[in-house]
C-alpha cells in the first residue's frame, strides 16, 4: 500500500497548522524577498524568531505586508511562528532589556513581534532552546510561565520548544507544567531521525517540527535507497526525505532559496512511498 499525501492542513487543539513551514533562518537582506517567493510558492506557514543574529524578522513582517497589499494572502491564511531566544542566543542587537527579568524581556521580546510582524498575535510562540543543555532549568520554568501568559492573554495561539533532548520534555513534563503543542529540533539520520523525542511528542500529541532535514543528511540524499525511490517516482531524493517525514508524522521545514526548490519541496506531499520504503528509510543510518 502506498501513502499520498495532498495539501493540507491539520489542527492542534484548535489552530489550523500547515504540512509545511519555511524557514527564514540565515537569509538576511534577502529575507523579504524570499518570505515573499515562499508565501507566492504557497507555503502558508512561516518560521522566524526575534534573534537578529539568524534572522531579520521586521523583513518577514515586510513581506507578509507586502503580500497581503497584493492579495496573495491574508492574515488568516498564515501560520505565523516566532521564538523567545536567550540573552546566551542573542548577539548586541537585541528585543528586550537585557537587565530585565526573564518574564520581562519576554512580554518585551512578544511586544517587539508584533511590532515587527504587524499582527496583534502570532499562532505559535516557541522558547528557542532550553537555557542548558543538561536539564530544564528554574530560568527554562519562568520563561515558560511567561510565556503561557502571553498565551493567555491573546498574542500567541499556541507554545512550543526547540533545541530540545529527551530529557528536557521529560523534565517539563513531571514539573506538572503544561506540554508544548509544538517541538522544533534539527533532525539527523544518523541518530534515528530524533526517534527519543519524536516517540514523546507521538505519546503526548506534540506536533514535531523536523529542521536542517536535508543539510544534516548529506548521506541520506546520496543513499542508493532514496535515489532509487527518487528515480522511479520521478523526483528528487530532497522530495523523497520531505515526503517521508510527513509519512511519520513530522512537519518539516524547509529554507531554500530557490524557486524551483520551493514549489518541488511542496509537491512532495503528492509522492506516494509504500510503508515498507517509510520503514527502509527510518532506519538509515539509525
Amino acid at each position: 500500500m502506498h501513502e499520498r499525501r495532498r495539501a493540507s492542513t491539520r489542527r492542534v487543539s484548535g489552530t489550523a497548522t500547515p504540512d509545511f513551514l519555511y524557514g527564514t533562518a540565515w537569509k538576511e537582506e534577502r529575507t523579504q524577498a524570499l518570505t515573499e517567493l515562499a508565501l507566492r510558492a504557497g507555503f502558508r506557514g512561516i518560521d522566524t524568531a526575534n534573534q537578529r543574529r539568524h534572522y531579520v524578522e521586521a523583513a518577514v513582517g515586510q513581506a507578509l505586508a507586502a503580500a497581503y497589499r497584493a492579495g496573495v494572502v491574508t492574515r488568516g491564511d498564515v501560520f505565523l511562528q516566532t521564538k523567545f531566544t536567550y540573552l546566551g542566543g542573542q548577539d548586541h542587537r537585541l528585543p528586550y532589556d537585557p537587565r530585565a527579568d526573564l518574564a520581562t524581556q519576554v512580554a518585551q521580546s512578544m511586544a517587539s513581534s508584533l511590532e515587527h510582524l504587524g499582527t496583534d498575535h502570532v499562532d505559535s510562540y516557541v522558547l528557542h532552546g532550553p537555557a542548558s543543555g543538561r536539564g530544564w532549568t528554574d530560568a527554562d520554568a519562568e520563561t515558560w510561565a511567561a510565556m503561557a501568559r502571553e498565551r493567555d492573554a491573546g498574542r500567541a495561539r499556541r507554545l512550543g520548544v526547540s533545541n530540545v533532548a529527551p530529557w528536557h520534555l521529560e523534565q517539563l513534563a513531571a514539573s506538572g507544567a503544561e506540554l508544548p503543542a509544538f517541538v522544533q529540533n534539527r533532525c539527523f539520520a544518523r541518530l534515528g531521525w530524533d526517534r527519543d523525542v519524536r516517540a514523546f511528542c507521538a505519546a503526548h500529541g506534540i506536533v514535531y517540527q523536523g529542521f536542517s532535514l536535508l543539510t544534516a543528511n548529506p548521506e541520506v540524499l546520496r543513499h542508493r535507497l532514496v535515489a532509487g525511490i527518487a528515480a522511479r517516482q520521478r523526483a528528487t531524493p530532497a522530495q523523497v526525505v520531505f515526503r517521508f517525514a510527513l509519512a511519520v508524522g513530522m512537519l518539516p521545514l524547509t529554507g531554500t532559496t530557490s524557486e524551483e526548490h520551493m514549489r518541488q519541496d511542496l509537491a512532495s506531499r503528492d509522492l506516494a512511498l509504500a510503508a515498507d520504503e517509510v520503514r527502509a528509510i527510518e532506519s538509515l543510518a539509525g
